[in-house]
């Protein structure tokens, strides 16, 4: 039997490697000398660099940058084996996970070093780069971004406006007459898994603003503040972003860069896919075995299992879905490709708990589905169903 393991990371718990490995134990505790064939798969977010420098043979770089508080962090970013090609990951310079609970505020994160990256890139002699733009603490619609790319943001003063989703409002110039002229023949490729516009109701602001940090109060000042500054992109660079599916990503990250760096927002398990050319392989196999975190009725909307799901499905191949947790909706999933999920959880623990159990919940639960793949081949070798004469 030839089984592909292929699944996301399961967030603050496991990378995508450490899943694969987990899930092959599991698999062979039932199936000592199936084929097994792990590639920690990625769709935009966290683990995208790795996933795609590892496929490709690439390397990782490491950059000090302006973190989303306005601290120097050390950031990362990736280029592919075809040393042409870069994989920025703006979770690594302007993420959620640099920021305690404590401290998140929209108001005031940025998106400048995620510019800073995209400038490194340039450095090294990129001309076409992928940025994943999950995770992000920021909403400041790529603000901070263009300004380390050298776009000026000027208020009524004549001054740069400071950093976050709270100094729009005081933006009445956007002059870009000295941004980086690299990014005129730069190819610049968004992977993303959301559709969210960039204002109203499912909005940036309003949709994600509140694990970032953001108050009701907080949610519409920022809501008005990205419609701002879609208004000054529309006046003075003559671009429509608003209500492009995709703007609100990431804070409205995802206007900005269709804004400034012309970029094409795609699904990122779309892009990964085709990079880590991961189809002919699904086709030739006998079982697909993927995975995340957690899967929803969100999961539908470009999540690692539905891609996959949907591949594997013109081929005719089953997929498996091994979970950290079953949502409400999940069973949308199932029009995708997807064939049974399995949760890791076997009894009542808490969250703290089964993160730091995941490893071992996780081979457990490939185990026991394994177990019951078995039974059906027994079940047909014995052809207890075959019908009497």
């Amino acid at each position: 039997m030839k089984i592909v393991v292929a699944p996301d990371s399961f967030k603050g718990s496991l990378t995508a490697i450490e899943v694969s490995v987990a899930i092959e134990q599991g698999i062979r505790e039932v199936f000592p000398e199936a084929e097994v064939i792990k590639i920690p798969i990625a769709d935009g977010g966290e683990g995208t660099v790795q996933c795609l420098v590892n496929a490709t043979g690439g390397k990782i770089l490491e950059e000090k940058v302006i973190g989303p508080l306005g601290n120097e962090v050390l950031a990362f970013y990736g280029i592919l084996g075809d040393r042409k090609t870069a994989i920025v990951e703006m979770a690594a310079a302007s993420g959620l996970i640099l920021i305690p609970e404590s401290k998140r505020n929209p108001l005031v994160t940025t998106t400048y070093g995620t510019g800073q990256l995209i400038k490194a890139v340039l450095d090294q002699g990129c001309r076409k780069m992928i940025i994943g733009i999950g995770g992000s603490a920021t909403n400041d619609g790529g603000a901070g971004m263009v300004q380390a790319l050298g776009v000026k943001l000027l208020d009524q003063e004549g001054k740069e406006v400071g950093f976050g989703g709270g100094e729009l409002k005081k933006i009445v110039k956007i002059d870009i007459s000295c941004m980086d002229n690299r990014l005129s023949d730069t190819k610049v490729l968004v992977a993303s898994d959301v559709n969210n516009p960039l204002c109203g109701p499912q909005g940036a602001s309003k949709i994600y603003g509140p694990q970032k940090g953001a108050t009701p109060e907080v949610i519409e000042e920022l809501d008005k503040s990205l419609s701002y500054f879609a208004e000054l992109i529309k006046r003075d660079l003559n671009k429509e972003v608003k209500d492009i599916p995709g703007a609100g990503a990431a804070g409205g990250l995802g206007a900005g860069l269709m804004a400034f760096l012309n970029a094409e927002l795609r699904p990122g398990i779309e892009i990964i896919i085709e990079i880590v050319k991961i189809e002919q392989i699904i086709r030739e196999s006998d079982l697909l075995i993927t995975g995340e975190g957690r899967i929803d009725a969100q999961s539908v909307f470009g999540k690692v299992p539905f891609g996959l799901g949907k591949m594997a499905k013109k081929y005719n191949v089953p997929v498996i879905a091994i979970v950290g947790e079953i949502g409400e909706g999940f069973s949308q999933i199932y029009e995708y490709g997807i064939n049974s999920i399995m949760s890791i959880i076997s009894k009542a623990i808490s969250i703290d708990e089964a993160m730091q159990m995941s490893k071992s919940l996780l081979k457990d639960a490939t185990e026991r589905m394994m177990r019951i793949i078995k039974i059906g081949m027994d079940i047909k070798k014995k052809n207890y169903f075959k019908k009497s004469e």
